[in-house]
């Protein structure tokens, strides 16, 4: 498994456009057309609609993927507040499943925003777990549970 991902992560280097910054402008604009206008102002809606959104395959009950299990599994384990959390399953709705991938410009799902930004998927997820970061940025939203017994 780990030899196709490294093998996935060369031939998508391999593809990956160079920078050029006029062809990024042009394929930022093709992106926002292809994006309907009505499906981007749901998707504002939806990244809006709490503190901690995760665009998933599946329900936060039955995940529909492993990277979506994981991804739950690591915002569990920070201890995210239910109350700040919502969910929605892209598997629903495939001008969602299409169209969080063109507003975030992020390939992949599960998506997870914080208090309105893109942070990543679950790789980045994952990383951030690791490093401490994902618990910082949590606390600094206030989007954990408190801590029993701690001072109220």
């Amino acid at each position: 498994m780990s030899s196709r991902t490294a093998v996935s992560a060369v031939f998508r280097s391999a593809l990956r456009p160079r920078h050029n910054p006029l062809l990024s402008s042009r394929f930022s604009v093709l992106q926002t057309r292809l994006l309907s206008s009505e499906t981007r102002q749901a998707i504002d809606k939806a990244v809006a609609s709490a503190p901690v959104v995760l665009f998933m395959k599946g329900t936060p009950e039955t995940p529909q993927c492993g990277f979506s299990r994981a991804s739950i599994q690591i915002l569990g384990l920070q201890g995210v507040n239910p109350q700040k959390f919502t969910a929605f399953n892209v598997l629903e709705d495939e001008e969602l499943r299409q169209g969080i991938k063109e507003y975030s410009e992020w390939p992949t799902i599960p998506q997870l925003y914080v208090d309105n930004e893109f942070v990543g998927g679950t790789d980045i997820m994952m990383s951030m777990h690791q490093d401490g970061s994902l618990a910082k940025l949590l606390e600094e939203k206030d989007v954990v549970v408190p801590a029993e017994g701690g001072d109220a």
